[in-house]
């Protein structure tokens, strides 16, 4: 009886020994689907507003009276604006591009790439400046590698890419400042009444030797915005972000 008393015993033990492990591994796993969960959702947050936006700092219209906007016969006061996202696009060839591409207000996407033109314009009574940075937030599977990020101000267009593999910068284009900022630039002597207007076209360059089937499933969030002033930590910030 003593023997039949021990054996009980040590199964008893094995038995909540194993319950003991299947809580803890029940556990584990809800605790890695809250966070999948949580991770799905910061990036749905992240990418519903769309794969660009430009904001405006508050300080720019309350003590300068800036604006921005993308239709001329609606100007009212808004912090941000928001170009509609493209769910997919392969690489094409910038000679692609439209023509007209800067001739249309607002979001004027096409097959394979973002185009938005807004303004931004002084309503206030005095000459003022303003800082513009293009920013990027996020991106998945290396697809900066092979984007290209055209900026056409006032007509003037400019391309952007990340510098090439053999450390040289892209045929016809400028590097970015860093992997987070595309371009930081300062406009001066903006005086009542200028307005100036943009146009942000990004495509992924299938010329690009970078441009490759790695690239498959890959997308990019950035954002421009515009400052009354800027700080030579900002970028140092990106930087430590990298």
């Amino acid at each position: 009886m003593v023997g039949m008393s021990h054996e009980v015993e040590v199964s008893v033990k094995k038995l909540s020994k194993k319950k003991k492990i299947r809580r803890i591994v029940r556990l584990t796993v809800l605790v890695i689907l809250l966070l999948l969960l949580l991770a799905y959702i910061v990036m749905r947050i992240i990418y519903n507003n769309g794969n660009f936006t430009i904001t405006l700092d508050k300080n720019l219209y309350f003590e300068r009276g800036i604006i921005i906007y993308d239709d001329p016969d609606y100007k009212v006061f808004r912090s941000e604006l928001y170009a509609k996202a493209v769910d997919y696009f392969d690489n094409i060839s910038y000679k692609w591009l439209p023509e007209n591409i800067d001739n249309i207000d607002g979001s004027h996407n096409g097959d394979n790439y973002i185009a938005y033109t807004f303004y931004i314009e002084n309503t206030g009574t005095d000459t003022s400046d303003y800082w513009s940075e293009t920013i990027i937030d996020d991106v998945i599977k290396n697809i900066d590698t092979a984007i290209r990020i055209r900026i056409y101000k006032n007509g003037e267009p400019t391309t952007y890419a990340k510098i090439g593999i053999n450390g040289n910068p892209e045929e016809g284009t400028i590097p970015f400042q860093n992997d987070k900022l595309v371009t930081l630039d300062h406009r001066e002597n903006f005086k009542p009444g200028d307005i100036d207007k943009y146009t942000i076209v990004v495509w992924l360059e299938g010329s690009d030797i970078d441009c490759t089937d790695n690239l498959l499933g890959g997308e990019i969030k950035l954002h421009m915005e515009f400052n009354s002033e800027f700080k030579e930590i900002d970028v140092k910030k990106y930087d430590k972000e990298i």
